[in-house]
């Protein structure tokens, strides 16, 4: 890691990453989903396209980097909590939102590495108006091109297919919360509500506001769920710069939250 600081801050380069990663034991050829903020490295030159041709570089077009594009302002605006809008304007808010166009859509809150591999060549959208997600490499197709409107992250999604094909996941500066592949655990368990939520899509030409059922997931949990795969040495962790970074098995990751919302399931009494 360069010895050198800038503002207080570590200074990191693409070689920097590449040999973390690498020593960390992501490699040519795997299926990685990535959750990465780039605030969290210190100063990284070239900022986000240094981070996601890093990514590139290790993984090649022979594996798959995974990432959530997320739209969740096209989203049921009665359910909206941050912040909340008034429900005279649900109406409003329904009628005039822009339907879901993965070339002109803009994710909400995902950060500067998203968006950078967003714009890259060669990437695979799935489907869905608010909980897609995008992918680059060998089984990009594979892993984004089904994704049910109803239960997003359920059986039929790219999680799902992360966990079939034994793919990992890489933690970049962010908590277990932000493990979208975990939100599998909560469809298996049914340990959560289900509500209707509502997008704007274009369904023959026509812009229209659909509903669907989901799921009330809730990520919070994830954390605890992290603490018990690193007790149980799931987890290779190092540093890049300031950021801590953590690398395991996605599978691991989605049987361990399995377990964990079994043993403390909330809803128990309705099952």
């Amino acid at each position: 890691m360069s010895k050198y600081t800038t503002l207080n801050k570590k200074v990191v380069t693409k070689k920097d990453i590449v040999k973390i990663l690498t020593r960390m034991g992501l490699k040519r050829g795997m299926i990685v989903e990535v959750h990465a903020s780039l605030s969290s490295f210190g100063y990284v030159i070239g900022g986000a396209q240094t981070v996601v041709d890093a990514l590139m570089d290790v993984i090649t077009v022979e594996g798959t980097i995974l990432m959530p594009y997320q739209m969740g302002e096209n989203s049921e605006p009665s359910l909206w909590v941050n912040p909340e809008v008034s429900p005279e304007i649900y109406k409003m808010v329904r009628e005039n939102m822009p339907a879901y166009n993965y070339l002109g859509s803009e994710s909400l809150g995902m950060g500067k590495i998203n968006d950078n591999f967003r714009k890259r060549s060669n990437i695979v959208f799935s489907n869905h108006p608010q909980a897609s997600y995008m992918a680059w490499g060998q089984y990009a197709k594979a892993l984004c091109n089904r994704q049910s409107l109803h239960f997003s992250l359920a059986q039929e999604s790219p999680t799902a297919r992360l966990y079939e094909l034994k793919g990992c996941v890489l933690l970049m500066g962010c908590d277990y919360d932000k493990c979208t592949c975990m939100h599998l655990a909560e469809y298996l368990t049914e340990s959560r509500p289900i509500y209707i939520s509502g997008s704007k899509i274009e369904h023959d030409g026509k812009e229209t506001w659909k509903k669907y059922l989901d799921l009330d997931i809730d990520s919070v949990i994830f954390n605890e769920v992290g603490k018990v795969m690193e007790s149980k040495h799931m987890v290779a962790m190092n540093y890049i710069g300031e950021s801590k970074i953590r690398l395991f098995r996605a599978d691991t990751a989605i049987d361990e939250a399995t377990n964990y919302l079994d043993k403390h399931l909330p809803y128990s009494l309705y099952r």
